[in-house]
């Protein structure tokens, strides 16, 4: 690893992408690597902004092990966005290389931005970011996954290049709760 400058990304400089006015304070926006200290703030801003309102049929849970996990496989593709020294953004990916392919696929598992300050280039830095990290270890793709009911979310990741947006379906089933069983659908 490099040192605490080479590991940070300043955005708002002159010198740098993001202009420090689309967050409205004087401040410096801050890209950098998680740290095991902050385990604990962005398991915080994760369970306010993964609930189940947010995605009542959610398929993944947001959960601790959701950042150890990321953090021990990928840790320099788990990133916070620091403003005022507090973390009001992450993006946590991981890269998949399948065998039989040449290509090298980057999954940007989460991101995240604290309420107030979604469409103010936090989300846009931690994503320029992650990308850019994704890009020097030869990933060629990039893929993400969110509710096809999260326009927001969509918006933003269109406004990034991504296309091909494909629907999918995931089914659940409650072991909890007695079913009948049901003769199998005909095509």
């Amino acid at each position: 690893m490099g040192s605490e400058a080479t590991k940070r990304t300043a955005y708002g400089d002159k010198q740098d992408i993001m202009d420090v006015n689309q967050i409205e304070t004087d401040d410096t926006l801050y890209i950098r690597e998680i740290t095991i200290d902050d385990f604990a703030e962005v398991f915080h801003l994760g369970e306010q902004l993964f609930t189940s309102d947010y995605s009542p049929s959610m398929y993944r849970t947001w959960d601790e092990y959701e950042i150890t996990t990321l953090y021990n496989s990928d840790s320099e593709l788990c990133l916070v966005a620091e403003l005022d020294d507090e973390i009001v953004g992450f993006a946590l990916g991981t890269t998949v290389e399948k065998t039989n392919s040449a290509w090298k696929y980057g999954y940007l598992v989460w991101i995240g931005v604290r309420p107030g300050l979604q469409k103010k280039g936090v989300g846009d830095g931690l994503f320029n970011e992650i990308k850019k990290r994704m890009m020097e270890q030869g990933v060629r793709m990039v893929i993400i996954d969110t509710d096809a009911d999260n326009e927001a979310g969509i918006r933003f990741f269109e406004k990034h290049g991504f296309g091909n947006v494909q629907k999918h379906v995931y089914m659940t089933l409650n072991l909890a709760k007695k079913t009948r069983r049901r003769a199998p659908r005909k095509s």
